[in-house]
């Protein structure tokens, strides 16, 4: 296993030590990840490759003062910014009680080359 202070681990990596669910799929740093919000985006959009609530997953990163952990992720659509978000929120489900209509279980789940714009 990757050493979380590298920045290159797993969600496997830091999720011991987070609280974060254990059963989220493992992100490999680089792979496309799409936000739950993906599934508002018109599918004749994102066919056409919209890559809206698309982003890259940079891998795991610590806070300096409060060693939390943290997903540094970026954007794959303007105006393409840099972002962090606490590790278990990244890893966390979707609140299907606030969005019954979407399907996607996890907030940000890997996407397969087909999907990426």
């Amino acid at each position: 296993m990757a050493d979380e202070t590298t920045g290159t681990g797993t969600c496997a990596d830091a999720g011991a030590d987070t609280g974060a669910s254990a059963t989220h799929p493992p992100l490999t740093p680089g792979a496309v990840v799409r936000h739950f919000k993906r599934e508002t985006v018109p599918a004749a959009e994102r066919a056409a490759g919209n890559p809206r609530y698309l982003y890259r997953y940079l891998g795991v990163v610590h806070h300096s003062e409060t060693q939390e952990a943290l997903v540094a992720y970026e954007a794959l659509y303007p105006p393409y910014g840099v972002w962090v978000r606490p590790y278990a929120m990244f890893m966390g489900e979707v609140d299907h009680a606030k969005y019954p209509a979407i399907r996607q279980r996890w907030r940000f789940e890997a996407v397969g080359p087909d999907e990426v714009a």
